[in-house]
């Protein structure tokens, strides 16, 4: 079965904060995002438009020292976690991560691949590629709770262009 896919631009830092907070908008709690791209992509920018999209109104910082960043929103949280650092996908055994995904959690992780075998699997796959001067997204659903989230997403309005 083919899951929807979805082509976002963002020619600038602003549009780039403005398609996360477009995907905050739909998202839907215990959604796993894994977040792809070459290093100064904006993997980071995205997700502070994301986080921002749900109401958070401080700074969003990405967790490459700390591996995980949590953003408390009422009844759910966002965990932003950025793996870069990572030395081996065991250690994330070693700081429990298996209790961060849940129906009250939503997940956004920088760099996947280096928790591989651990990670529980993505529902929504994000690369962001360059464009021009720009940025491409690509979203891809993995899992039906993805494929609603895309779904849900190409029916919101684009930031102006």
């Amino acid at each position: 079965m083919n899951r929807p896919e979805l082509m976002l631009c963002a020619p600038d830092e602003e549009t780039l904060v403005a398609q996360g907070k477009r995907l905050a908008a739909v998202q839907k709690t215990g959604l796993v995002v894994y977040l792809e791209g070459d290093l100064g992509m904006g993997k980071t920018t995205f997700t502070r438009g994301f986080i921002q999209g749900l109401g958070h109104s401080g700074s969003v910082k990405s967790p490459t020292y700390t591996l995980v960043e949590p953003y408390a929103f009422g009844d759910f949280t966002v965990y932003h976690f950025d793996l870069f650092r990572l030395g081996d996908s065991e250690e994330l055994e070693f700081m429990g991560i298996r209790d961060y995904f849940g129906e009250d959690s939503t997940c956004l992780i920088e760099w996947p691949g280096r928790g591989k075998g651990v990670l529980p699997p993505a529902d929504l796959v994000i690369t962001i590629e360059p464009e021009g001067s720009g940025r491409r997204i690509h979203m891809a659903a993995i899992t039906g709770l993805g494929e609603t989230v895309v779904l849900r997403l190409s029916k919101v309005k684009s930031p102006d262009l």
